[in-house]
């Protein structure tokens, strides 16, 4: 007999079993969780498995959804497995976000069973004496601190999601943690594919000792690039071998060259003024978002997450999807959809559901669309995960929090932009990014490929697109530094001088050190270069330098006369913002708001520039600042505002506007004086110093030279090269030993307060600090020992503390109105604290407390009172919208958390203990306490 194509002869199978046989020896474990899993694993899981069963420490790198987490399970087994003999051994499985946290614990009771494994969240606390325990990082980063007693028997550590540690606000808790276990733990690190994965390793190494890389690039759901043009779906590559060289498909370049040509030829056709205000032809317009979402059905490419960089975006694509009568769900779907929704808002008073928009948003829900951003309430996000984890919704409109979130893959990934706005400003996607979003597509098990689509417009070339798929650039950098709260909890803990030995041996100071070889090169390349400009730019006339530094002088003092001309006006804004009255009819300049305004409050006293409660004629109601005009602000006219006038009532707001308007003054003023085209650079006489510098510019020999300008451009390089390795050499001389100068500052500022004591102990006051767990850490035990939060009632102290949490989403938000009494005074006088803290820092050179907001007092507030949460939705300072409900249920969160920290504060007194504990009930209720019950 032949034996077939494709059939293994028996000596192969042989041959295999004895290798499996031998793996099973080496590795008994392993070959006992491998039964237990029931699947087979891939290359990189078994090769990690196998380090840790070795006695290694492991990192392991991979892409989203590649399965890194069968690694961590492995621990957890190991931890199990040697339960049975000698003393009782434990695992920590830390996440960064309580969601994920939730999730792997009732993942691991599945496979375990609820007596074997417990949950430390800071919200609960579930069988906290397992062998096996779920916790979020800074739980684990506390216990410590605290020296808790739970540490003892503790084998593994999981980090999942170890790359956060690059994160701006939390990731100093990664690296604490991984300085601080115990060198007995065994790390398991699990991290995104991340370039400098070699780097990281190299540092795990020095401070944790034997550590091994596991590092895997394959996707198990291969990827598959497009770019949808109109309504034209374009693969982004030919092949797998044309990815690799970044070549963009042929057809999809010449189509969108096409596209361009027609933009273009309309362009010039229509003349001027087609275009809109960014320059761009208002011809091209992109595809309704449900024509993007019928496209992607036709094309079996859903389900679908479709990134908009815009909580208010995300909002109106689902508006627009049910205005276009998109349905993508059948009967006995929207009936599972309605049973999870209305599971999820059980809890949830009914009145507040209407509020909160409960009804539209299940309609489109039951459709089969939903947004996803952190401005919705919990509960509803939840209820859109459930339902599109289980393919009952098929289309979400999500923010990129999204792609940092819990496990939510998706068939294909849709990309509107390529830009998104960072808090500071718009910026591109970099190529991580663009890995990191796209790494949802492709559900393992479920898809045989994923699908990444970016919508084309003029601005995005198929080529740049290109570079962000191809490109495998997503660097770890640390963000560690140190706090007031880890300075005191290092010095009790080790000592001052171990203190700075453990700063110094953090993934920052081992990147800064590394980096400072690198400076070094580029300021000796910087002086080669500034010489051979020194040798281009050499006048036969004279010394150029020394002409050249007289231009410099010139423009260095046009600069500063300018910018004292701005001051001037500026302070001339404020004065005049300060003396308006209500009824007093000004014109706004400049800006979206630009027209006649009448004044409804006028500016409040105390801190902050003058910014009054204005309504325009447009019917808008909101405060104005002092950049909103280039100077002096005129009262043009005076009319009568209405007793208890509401600038939230639309009638109110017409009616007024009329009168306004009613007034015949002119919209925009005579163009003359006041805007800033009005304004030229001529002044009634020069300013003598720049008379005097001009006069030495002209008697200098090198002003004649023929080639005077040539020698000009060359020495203005070598100006500009010069400034800049001056601040590389200031940034090599900064990053050497860069964290433990600040520690020692930090530890200066805690001095001169009494939380250290002259001989560098931790005082009484120090302990406390030691014990307080937010961002505002100093700001907050100072307003325990200064009283400022002594004899309020439970809604003033929920609200006063609210301040040092909060923080507007939007810089420039005007200084929000709060309670008057009680709470006033605990607010100006926190902010004199804060002032007071500032003001220390900077002689240190410090920047750590951020400046307390308190735009969120008068919800909270109102909140603790028992007031509707649609008056408490309603009172936040934005007079054009409401406070999102997952705004607002997230900040309460975190002033719960703060009030509980009150409530055993050692330096807090007994009547601030009991009013944090009432603070909390009160506090607690409603949507809030819905969330506490998950």
């Amino acid at each position: 007999m032949t034996t077939p194509a494709g059939d293994v002869s028996p000596a192969e199978r042989y041959a295999a079993s004895k290798r499996r046989a031998a793996r099973a020896a080496e590795f008994p474990a392993l070959d006992d969780f491998m039964l237990d899993v029931g699947f087979d694993l891939d290359d990189f899981q078994r090769q990690a498995c196998e380090v840790l069963e070795r006695g290694s420490g492991v990192l392991v790198c991979a892409p989203t959804g590649a399965g890194k987490t069968v690694v961590g399970e492995f621990a957890v087994h190991l931890t199990l497995r040697a339960g049975g003999a000698g003393p009782r051994r434990k695992c920590f499985y830390t996440t960064p976000i309580k969601a994920l946290s939730n999730q792997k614990y009732h993942d691991l009771v599945e496979r375990y069973g609820a007596d074997q494994v417990g949950l430390l969240t800071g919200d609960n606390v579930v069988n906290g004496d397992a062998p096996v325990i779920v916790m979020t990082t800074e739980v684990l980063r506390n216990m410590l601190y605290s020296g808790s007693a739970s540490l003892q028997g503790l084998a593994y550590v999981v980090m999942d999601e170890v790359h956060y540690l690059a994160d701006r606000f939390r990731g100093a808790v990664w690296e604490e943690v991984i300085i601080h276990l115990p060198s007995s733990v065994t790390l398991v690190s699990l991290s995104a594919t991340v370039s400098n994965y070699e780097e990281f390793a190299d540092w795990l190494v020095t401070v944790r000792g034997r550590t091994e890389v596991v590092v895997s690039e394959h996707r198990p759901v291969p990827l598959w690039q497009h770019m949808l043009v109109g309504k034209r779906m374009f693969d982004l590559f030919h092949d797998a071998d044309a990815a690799r060289k970044h070549d963009v498909h042929p057809e999809l370049l010449r189509y969108t060259r096409e596209m361009l040509r027609r933009l273009e030829l309309t362009d010039r056709t229509a003349g001027p003024g087609w275009h809109s205000r960014g320059g761009r032809p208002r011809r091209w317009q992109p595809p309704p978002r449900a024509e993007v979402v019928e496209r992607l059905d036709r094309a079996d490419l859903l389900p679908a997450i479709l990134f908009i960089f815009s909580r208010a975006g995300c909002d109106a694509a689902v508006q627009q999807c049910l205005a276009g009568g998109l349905r993508l769900t059948g009967a006995d779907e929207r009936a599972e959809i309605r049973r999870i929704a209305q599971a999820k808002v059980a809890g949830i008073p009914s009145e507040d559901l209407s509020v909160l928009g409960y009804w539209e948003w299940l309609d489109g829900l039951e459709r089969g669309v939903a947004a996803h951003h952190a401005g919705m309430l919990p509960a509803f996000k939840e209820a859109v995960e459930e339902c599109f984890v289980r393919g009952l919704v098929k289309a979400v409109f999500a923010t990129e929090t999204l792609a940092l979130g819990i496990n939510m893959p998706a068939r294909c990934v849709v990309l509107e932009r390529l830009v998104k706005f960072n808090g500071e400003a718009h910026v591109d996607l970099t190529p991580g990014e663009y890995t990191q979003l796209t790494g949802r597509a492709g559900r393992r098990g479920i898809d045989i490929e994923g699908h990444a689509v970016v919508l084309w417009s003029p601005e995005v070339d198929p080529r740049h697109v290109a570079g962000l798929a191809s490109t495998r650039t997503y660097p770890l950098r640390s963000s560690f530094r140190p706090s007031y709260n880890m300075a005191v909890n290092l010095v009790g803990s080790v000592g001052a001088e171990k203190s700075r030995d453990l700063l110094e041996s953090s993934f920052a100071q081992f990147q800064a050190d590394r980096s400072v070889v690198g400076l070094a090169r580029q300021v000796q390349r910087n002086v080669e270069t500034m010489q051979t400009y020194d040798d281009d730019g050499a006048c036969h006339h004279g010394d150029f330098d020394e002409y050249f530094a007289l231009r410099v002088a010139i423009a260095d003092r046009e600069r500063a006369i300018a910018r004292q001309g701005t001051a001037q006006r500026r302070a001339a804004a404020v004065s005049s913002l300060e003396k308006l009255r209500v009824g007093d009819v000004i014109r706004v300049p400049q800006g979206r708001r630009a027209g006649l305004a009448v004044v409804l409050e006028p500016p409040t006293g105390g801190f902050g520039e003058p910014r009054p409660l204005v309504l325009t004629q447009d019917r808008w109601a909101g405060r104005v600042s002092p950049a909103d005009f280039p100077g002096a602000v005129d009262v043009l006219e005076r009319i009568r505002v209405p007793k208890n006038f509401n600038p939230r009532s639309p009638g109110a707001r017409r009616d007024l506007a009329a009168t306004v308007s009613a007034t015949g003054l002119d919209r925009h003023g005579s163009g003359g004086g006041g805007g800033r085209r009005g304004r030229g650079k001529a002044a009634p006489g020069e300013d003598a110093e720049i008379a005097l510098l001009k006069v030495q510019m002209r008697q200098h020999p090198c002003h004649a030279c023929p080639d005077r300008e040539e020698h000009a451009r060359f020495a203005e390089r070598r100006h500009r090269l010069a400034r800049d390795t001056d601040a590389l050499r200031d940034k090599v001389a900064g990053r050497t030993g860069s964290l433990a100068r600040t520690f020692d500052q930090v530890c200066a500022v805690l001095a001169g307060r009494g939380y250290l004591s002259d001989d560098g102990e931790v005082t009484e006051s120090g302990r406390m600090l030691g014990r307080i767990w937010t961002e505002a850490d100093l700001l907050v035990a100072e307003c325990l020992r200064r009283g400022v939060w002594e004899g309020l009632a439970p809604e003033e102290l929920a609200a006063a503390v609210s301040m040092v949490l909060y923080e507007s989403r939007r810089e420039g938000d005007e200084r929000a109105s709060v309670p008057k009494g009680a709470t006033t005074a605990a607010v100006d006088a926190c902010h004199k604290l804060w002032a007071e803290i500032e003001s220390d820092e900077a002689e240190h050179g410090l920047s750590l407390t951020r400046e307390p907001d308190p735009g969120f007092v008068w919800p909270m507030y109102r909140w603790a009172r028992g007031e509707p949460l649609a008056r408490v939705l309603a009172s936040g300072h934005n007079y054009e919208s409401d406070m999102p409900a997952g705004d607002f249920v997230r900040w309460a969160r975190q002033v719960l958390d703060l009030l509980a920290q009150l409530k055993d504060a050692s330096a807090a007194s007994s009547g601030v203990r009991e009013t944090a504990r009432k603070a909390m009930v009160a506090v607690n209720r409603g949507v809030l306490a819905y969330q506490t019950a998950l």
